[in-house]
């Protein structure tokens, strides 16, 4: 097969024209338009059944034009990058992310200096997709990331101006990262903090799965707008759940069969890791069901806790890392809570700063002493919490007698 480059999309070409002079099949067509249907409906954003939705997306996306997109990289790490160059599980994954990565992409492209530059500015002068990786730092007006002599602010603008839509990609773009945890020293801000007058979606995490934001690309492609989103601008069909409502090892949870250490026996058995730090309880993502790496694994079916990378500021508010997150984080919010739930619970705590974390700090102490995910009683195995209670008794009694042992 040949390469996009000797073989391009063309202007006013179909894609299923195009794929069919690529050499690629309908069946492998289908194929992928069902796997992308499988995916946004998974996260309640379609309201067709998987198959329609299917022969939806085929008819669509086969109809669709190639799209005029310019792909900006700001302040990053090009881990955003490197996921979506791993999201080729079929030949429509590549040749798709392969053709709309001509127009202009820093990292891909082959031009440099002058001429990079000139092929920037004529695509964001045409109507196009605007995708970002990278945060913009403000701080000594934008020095730290400058392409061309321009500050990262000034390109994503400039880029900004014609777009139809915007897809911040990764933790980055969306508000900062790791750039913008404490204290900030770029002063680093993600592209909705800078754009309101177009759409901006964001795909978070750090860096997002590969196949979402190929699944997003194909929603845009297929639909001409982008797809339905949470109360923080993120696709539902990828974050509308949490990891840990399909995490494999929620079954230990609800036992109350924790990992205490790394290498305890419980974390050999495969039991949760929530006392190891794990995040997935406050984490909307979809790990638990996409996995990384073509369907491979991710971080908690591997044995190590998830740190909470697609929510905002992970880096201050799930840090320590492997440390257990408090029951609650704000007021009435536990680990049993909706993404929406979570995301206003986020918004209250920013707001309300010292006075809620307070009440939290109180109300969790309570709750604390009434009952943990590793101190409630398991009826189904006899108990009814009075063991608990003499377990209790017998450590005060152990402690007199040490004291009194010192005092003698």
């Amino acid at each position: 097969m040949k390469t996009p480059l000797d073989d391009p999309w063309r202007g006013g070409e179909t894609f299923a024209a195009y794929l069919t002079r690529r050499g690629v099949s309908r069946r492998q067509f289908l194929a992928f338009c069902g796997k992308t249907a499988l995916l946004i409906g998974a996260g309640a954003a379609a309201t067709t059944a998987p198959q329609a939705l299917a022969r939806e997306i085929a008819r669509k996306l086969g109809n669709s034009k190639r799209p005029n997109v310019v792909w900006l990289q700001l302040q990053e790490c090009t881990g955003c990058l490197e996921s979506i160059l791993r999201s080729g599980s079929t030949p429509v994954d590549e040749l798709l992310l392969e053709q709309i990565s001509l127009n202009y992409n820093e990292l891909l492209m082959t031009s440099s200096g002058a001429e990079a530059n000139a092929l920037l500015k004529a695509a964001a002068n045409e109507a196009h997709l605007l995708i970002v990786n990278g945060s913009v730092p403000l701080k000594e007006h934008g020095a730290y990331c400058t392409i061309g002599g321009e500050s990262a602010r000034e390109i994503l603008k400039a880029a900004a101006r014609n777009a139809t839509a915007i897809l911040a990609v990764g933790a980055c773009a969306e508000y900062g990262c790791v750039q913008a945890a404490s204290p900030n020293p770029t002063g680093a801000v993600g592209v909705s903090d800078l754009i309101r007058d177009r759409p901006v979606l964001n795909l978070s995490g750090c860096p997002p799965i590969a196949e979402v934001i190929s699944a997003t690309i194909t929603y845009y492609l297929a639909y001409g707008r982008t797809p339905p989103v949470d109360g923080q601008g993120r696709p539902l069909f990828a974050y509308g759940q949490r990891i840990h409502d399909k995490c494999p090892r929620r079954a230990s949870f609800d036992a109350g069969q924790f990992a205490e250490r790394f290498d305890d026996d419980n974390a050999r058995r495969g039991h949760c890791l929530y006392h190891l730090g794990c995040k997935g309880p406050a984490t909307c993502a979809p790990c638990a069901t996409l996995e990384w790496n073509l369907g491979q694994s991710f971080p908690i079916k591997a044995g190590h806790p998830c740190l909470g990378c697609t929510e905002r500021n992970f880096f201050d508010r799930m840090a320590p890392f492997y440390r257990r997150m408090p029951d609650i984080v704000v007021p009435g919010i536990g680990v049993e809570s909706s993404a929406n739930a979570l995301g206003a619970a986020a918004v209250a705590a920013s707001v309300g700063g010292v006075a809620v974390h307070a009440a939290a700090t109180v109300i969790a102490r309570q709750r604390a002493k009434k009952a943990t995910p590793g101190s409630l009683p398991l009826a189904v195995l006899g108990e009814t919490g009075e063991e608990k209670e003499k377990e209790k008794e017998e450590e005060k009694e152990k402690e007199k007698e040490k004291e009194k042992e010192k005092l003698d």
